[in-house]
């Protein structure tokens, strides 16, 4: 049986009280498994960053547990918990996050301080790290020289070098145009699937959909997942734009049929004149 990594027990993370109080998580719950790559998506502001913060350890949640690797990490006192995010969780960020007056190395190595084996130790995984994401010829290259891709392939190196079991990614491919973005995503499809990690990726991307295991979507604070439920993609009759059926909040109804569209926009034009892109589209 494959292994949980990532457990969370009905975790929620309330800011405010009152008629203030904003519940940005509200009760979720989540497994993720060794080599699995799953994606979050939803709308801005749907609670998705606080929601990879908490299962990063990076702020605790109003109620519920988070268990990473077998450690609830809620009864681990805070001194301990730099060691635990530097050994148990490897993070890549959207902006990349290097420290400038660092070289490609060194920002790579910096973990290892808190890893198991030390900075000496884990020499040998920089190199192998260096040649795998072809920055060997890069290794001593401050973060100002380096292109948008090769700074997060750094960051992916830096996420990996402590061999955690569980990887976090947030929008990884934002900051890339599109060729970058796809290499981005087929490197961490492939740490899932040839290093038994886990990843668990924020993303806006739908380019990443097609190599993921399983999609969640989180809106108004509460996580479903889209694979197990019907849902389709379907095209707009109006402009030809692909919409996903199982999220689209705008649509009409025409001759008994269901029509899905990507903006009011579109809807106005298709009622204005209905039977002309029923029977065009």
């Amino acid at each position: 049986m494959t292994k949980t990594i990532l457990q969370a027990n009905n975790i929620s993370k309330y800011f405010g009280s009152g008629v203030s109080e904003v519940r940005a998580v509200n009760g979720v719950n989540l497994k993720i498994k060794r080599g699995e790559l799953v994606l979050i998506m939803g709308p801005s502001g749907s609670g998705k960053t606080t929601l990879l913060s908490m299962l990063g350890a990076l702020l605790s949640p109003t109620s519920g547990e988070i268990i990473i690797d077998g450690t609830d990490i809620s009864s681990v006192k805070e001194a301990a918990l730099a060691a635990l995010r530097a050994q148990k969780i490897g993070f890549v960020f959207q902006a990349f996050n290097l420290l400038e007056a660092l070289t490609a190395e060194e920002n790579i190595l910096f973990p290892a301080q808190l890893g198991t084996e030390g900075t000496q130790g884990a020499k040998k995984r920089l190199d192998e790290l260096l040649t795998r994401l072809g920055l060997t010829a890069r290794r001593k290259a401050l973060p100002n020289t380096l292109s948008g891709g090769e700074k997060q392939r750094v960051a992916i190196a830096r996420a990996l070098i402590n061999r955690p079991p569980i990887i976090l990614a947030d929008e990884p491919t934002g900051n890339l145009d599109s060729h970058k973005g796809q290499e981005v995503m087929m490197i961490l499809h492939d740490i899932a699937r040839d290093d038994g990690c886990a990843v668990l990726m924020v993303t806006h991307d739908p380019r990443v959909e097609e190599i993921a295991d399983r999609i969640l979507w989180l809106e108004d604070g509460a996580l479903r997942d889209r694979k197990s439920e019907q849902h389709s993609w379907v095209i707009d009759p109006v402009c030809g734009m692909r919409v996903d059926e199982w999220t689209a909040s705008v649509m009409t109804e025409y001759n008994d049929k269901k029509f899905v569209f990507c903006s009011s926009r579109c809807l106005s034009r298709f009622e204005a004149r209905p039977e002309y892109y029923v029977n065009n589209r």
